[in-house]
């Protein structure tokens, strides 16, 4: 398969890590960067927030230079505050090698106002949107978009032509609607009409859960890379047995319990490095409950892990685990 490029950025694999709100932060990435993810995002970062100086919002843009090449995601439907952050903020950041709009968040909050996939019913907007940025922007511009807003409103094909008219440099594809979430399969099949229908990359997006999936969505798409989103949560080795198949290496690896636990004592180490403790602890829950699902007895360790405040205790108990089951 040939290595994805877009535009002056060259991928070392076609195995992108698509971007999620609350999980591919700065830690996450680099987890994700190190089993070999050719691309990682940031979580999305708003327009509006930038443009007024919000704190929180430039903390989502913080990057380690070793997972480059990354993509800074920005939301948002204002074309003019769009272009003026991307001069004032992103230009001249080294370490952003590709700016991503976000066209595809289902998110009541994001749709509410305008943003994400609301943009899909307003493909005139989207269209003004890249135009914009492009005149401005010194990286490549891509865009992530859905099947359509619903069943009756499928327009990934037109909409993906309006944003390549306007400059857009490469399209990621979630095959299903905003209607959908996260529910029902996705539809490679929309995918694939954008892919025959544009000249720019198109990366495929949805139900990736094993390696096989991925094969399937390129033999199905023809598409020129994929994009790996909830499959990877508690299973970051999802991202190298991908890389390994698309080689035509079907010799997986498949982590011990003890690997995976001490995965989630390094996560936790490198939040609290980036954040603070208490911070790095509350959000562990959620991640140590993806390492652990499957795991013998793991809704019990959950449970005492979600009332745990501080590093020690987690180490401990996660050690005590390993010892009940002789795995240490």
């Amino acid at each position: 398969m040939k290595k994805l490029k877009i535009g002056n950025i060259q991928l070392n694999t076609n195995v992108v890590l698509a971007p999620m709100a609350g999980v591919t932060d700065i830690t996450y990435r680099t987890i994700c960067k190190e089993m070999g993810a050719g691309l990682v995002y940031t979580e999305m970062v708003s327009a509006k927030g930038l443009y007024y100086g919000d704190e929180k919002t430039e903390q989502l843009m913080k990057i380690n230079e070793k997972n480059r090449p990354v993509s800074i995601q920005i939301f948002g439907s204002d074309p003019d505050i769009m272009s003026y952050v991307v001069e004032k903020y992103i230009n001249n950041r080294e370490d952003i090698d590709i700016i991503d709009i976000n066209m595809g968040c289902p998110a009541p909050k994001i749709v509410k106002n305008n943003d994400g996939c609301s943009l899909m019913k307003n493909p005139s907007l989207a269209g003004e949107i890249v135009n914009k940025i492009k005149k401005v922007s010194k990286k490549p511009l891509t865009a992530k978009i859905r099947s359509g807003w619903s069943e009756d409103r499928i327009n990934a094909v037109e909409f993906a032509k309006l944003l390549e008219s306007n400059g857009l440099d490469m399209v990621a594809v979630h095959g299903r609607t905003r209607e959908q979430f996260y529910t029902g399969k996705a539809d490679y099949n929309i995918i694939k009409e954008v892919k025959e229908k544009v000249k720019i990359p198109v990366v495929g997006n949805g139900d990736i859960y094993k390696p096989q999936d991925a094969v399937k969505m390129i033999e199905e798409t023809n598409c020129d890379g994929v994009m790996i989103g909830r499959g990877v949560l508690g299973n970051p080795w999802l991202i190298m047995n991908t890389v390994k198949i698309l080689n035509n290496d079907t010799n997986f690896y498949q982590p011990s319990v003890k690997e995976r636990i001490n995965t989630i004592k390094r996560h936790a180490s490198m939040l609290i490095e980036e954040s603070n403790e208490k911070i790095a602890i509350l959000e562990m829950r959620k991640f140590a409950a993806w390492y652990m699902k499957g795991m013998k007895n793991s809704s019990e360790v959950r449970n005492l892990i979600n009332r745990i405040t501080n590093a020690d205790d987690l180490y401990r108990l996660l050690d005590e685990y390993l010892e009940q089951y002789n795995l240490k």
